[in-house]
């Protein structure tokens, strides 16, 4: 669940749940920096710089690589998405200058990290379960006895 939905609503409602998606996803990978030996950034602007790239390649890259390894996907029970997130994270430290990712494993265990925090912190604080509406049925004027025979509601089959 998001913040909003990048489809609906104004442009500004639109940057701003972008923008918090991409906190969200800083926040993560700071996390995962702190709990995963082998990941690192050397500054502040070095993380933020490999969010917005992870958030990118997450956003253009991934479904189609999820598109292309739909069968491991289902075998797998979605359990080859961290595979596919671990190749985007260490993609990500390819492409941006300071983050650092020191092999495969440690791509494997930030990934897992990174998906279960974002899926944390992206369900908004005031989420709750729909209300149900209650249904009454109005019954002014029933006496409780069925109408006489051909009086009745006609219901065609």
């Amino acid at each position: 669940m998001h913040w909003t939905n990048s489809g609906t609503g104004s442009p500004g409602q639109r940057l701003w749940g972008v923008a918090i998606r991409w906190v969200v996803l800083a926040v993560a990978v700071w996390v995962a920096t702190h709990l995963v030996r082998g990941l690192s950034y050397d500054d502040w602007p070095s993380l933020l710089v490999a969010a917005l790239v992870l958030g990118i390649l997450n956003s253009m890259v991934k479904p189609i690589l999820v598109a292309l390894a739909l069968p491991f996907v289902v075998f797998t029970f979605g359990l080859f998405l961290l595979f596919i997130n671990a190749f985007l994270l260490m993609l990500t430290a390819k492409v941006v200058p300071g983050f650092h990712v020191a092999g495969f494993w440690s791509a494997m265990g930030a990934s897992l990290i990174v998906s279960v925090l974002s899926i944390m912190l992206g369900i908004p604080p005031n989420f709750r379960r729909p209300q149900h509406r209650r249904t009454t049925m109005d019954t002014t004027g029933f006496t409780g006895r069925r109408p006489p025979p051909g009086q009745g509601p006609i219901i065609d089959v």
